[in-house]
């Protein structure tokens, strides 16, 4: 667009962008079918607080539609799936935070975090460790699956602990629990892997506070 290449999406880059750069965030009321610059804001700002929708393309298909009205539900407002002034004070406000203390739930370095990932959203942490590392539950609670994840996951354990807050371990190579177990904090819940979407042996680990994907980093102890 021949303008200074300094990284800032300044007034001048937002021109450059023509229609699509036209609207700011929260100038506007966005439902299904609109597109821009303040549509691509929603979905960062969704997935910042825990409701990715996939790329950030500044589309709003039905995936953002779904995932602003699991964001209305969490934020205790109506779930019309359209983004209005209630909405934007909501996501105005800070993210939410798991409250309750987690056990790092594999030895080995992190290796990716929570957060943006090129044009997607990271919804946990990966931790890179050898193929066949115990990996141990973060909290007691009572595993609420365990079985293959045909959404990438590949082998996955959840457990809900209580509180509102799931754990989750996927690419497992092996499950050591079944559904309805109760199990206590440490107990094994099978074995690094790299089934599903993965490229090679990892944990990734998530957590959800009442649906919300929150940053696991700041519970763990």
């Amino acid at each position: 667009a021949h303008l200074t290449v300094d990284g800032i999406v300044g007034p001048r880059t937002r021109r450059a962008l023509g229609h699509y750069g036209r609207h700011r965030f929260g100038r506007r009321m966005l439902h299904i079918g609109m597109r821009g610059w303040d549509v691509a804001a929603l979905q960062f700002s969704l997935a910042k607080h825990g409701f990715p929708s996939g790329t950030f393309d500044g589309d709003f298909g039905p995936h953002t539609h779904a995932a602003l009205r699991r964001f209305q539900r969490f934020a205790r407002l109506g779930r019309d799936g359209v983004a209005g002034p209630a909405t934007y004070r909501a996501l105005r406000r800070p993210p939410a935070r798991c409250p309750i203390v987690l056990r790092r739930p594999v030895r080995a370095p992190i290796s990716d975090r929570f957060g943006p990932r090129e044009n997607r959203f990271h919804a946990g942490i990966d931790l890179t460790a050898r193929y066949g590392a115990m990996v141990r539950a973060a909290a007691s609670g009572r595993v609420r699956r365990a079985g293959w994840n045909s959404g990438g996951y590949g082998y996955l354990v959840v457990i809900r602990h209580g509180h509102g807050v799931r754990t989750m371990y996927a690419h497992l190579s092996r499950l050591s629990v079944h559904r309805g177990q109760r199990i206590s904090v440490g107990s094994r819940v099978g074995r690094v892997g790299a089934t599903g979407h993965a490229f090679g042996p990892h944990l990734h680990f998530e957590v959800r506070f009442r649906g919300a994907a929150v940053d696991p980093l700041p519970a763990l102890r």
